[in-house]
């Protein structure tokens, strides 16, 4: 069965500019999750999807780069219409679809949701957050009774994908246009590894969150 990862990067963003090339405990922005992946047991090949060649040296050197068209960087094209392109591109069995902006993802929680897709107890996997808190949406309570509130740690949780890693046998994407499948495994991930980065606020506190945990010290 061959897994591949699929890293798609642009090197010009709008809300934090030059976002994946930004430096961050003693690296590119990018280059943490490529580090990562390239460890993760029975992923065959961690490919950064860019435009442009020049997003190499920024990378690991065992990362492979595959330039995809330019049209790709457009503003209105949606996440869905590059994953299809790089899937119609390279073949594989699993796809790994990772995002940059969740740099502190460890190499245990990549393993261990792979693994339950290789495994064949699942047909996708994916990053997400517990919440176990009081929550609303369209101006009515979601996750508990006004008329019997519980406490919080009796409440169902609610879980929050987050953008670090969504895993998914080919025909979940081909078959049924989908990254998640039927049957997901929901990877929990909490604290630094929950970071998401998408504006300077979120980029300014994850370097301090990196700096306060020693990440990079010891590289």
């Amino acid at each position: 069965m061959k897994t591949v990862a699929l890293i798609p990067i642009k090197l010009i963003s709008q809300r934090l500019p030059h976002k994946n090339i930004l430096p961050i405990a003693g690296h590119p922005l990018c280059w943490h999750l490529c580090n990562t992946l390239n460890q993760v047991k029975g992923l065959d090949e961690v490919y950064v999807y860019c435009s442009d060649p020049a997003v190499k040296q920024y990378i690991p050197s065992e990362t492979k780069f595959l330039q995809r068209p330019a049209w790709l960087d457009g503003d209105l094209v949606k996440g869905f219409d590059i994953y299809r392109e790089f899937i119609n591109t390279i073949d594989a069995d699993v796809y790994v679809l990772a995002h940059t902006t969740s740099p502190f993802i460890k190499v245990s929680s990549c393993q261990t949701a792979l693994d339950s897709i290789l495994d064949g107890t699942h047909d996708s996997a994916f990053s997400a957050e517990k919440i176990q808190t009081f929550a609303w949406y369209q101006g009515k309570p979601i996750n508990y009774d006004l008329n019997d509130v519980p406490r919080t740690q009796d409440m169902e949780p609610i879980w929050v994908e987050t953008s670090a890693f969504f895993m998914f046998k080919k025909e979940v994407f081909t078959v049924h246009n989908r990254r998640i499948g039927f049957n997901p495994y929901i990877q929990e991930v909490s604290g630094i590894e929950a970071v998401d980065i998408d504006e300077k606020k979120d980029y300014d506190m994850a370097c301090m969150l990196a700096k306060a945990e020693g990440i990079g010290e010891e590289e």
